[in-house]
């Protein structure tokens, strides 16, 4: 059985932009109780992606170390 991790992000710090090394992932928004519902985000063939509760901009970055 093969077993994945999804990586997730938080926006505490209310950053405009986060710059990540995966293309898909969950964002939660901040630490509760400030947080959304878990929303999984697959930018695709994409660069970028908003989160729809959030509106936090998420930019693929290849290069960025894990």
């Amino acid at each position: 059985m093969v077993r994945s991790i999804v990586p997730y992000f938080q926006n505490d710090k209310g950053c405009d932009c986060i710059e990540t090394n995966v293309k898909e992932f969950m964002c939660i928004g901040a630490n509760p109780p400030f947080d959304h519902p878990h929303i999984f985000l697959d930018m695709g063939e994409e660069r970028k992606i908003i989160c729809p509760y959030c509106s936090t901009l998420y930019h693929y970055k290849p290069d960025l170390d894990a």
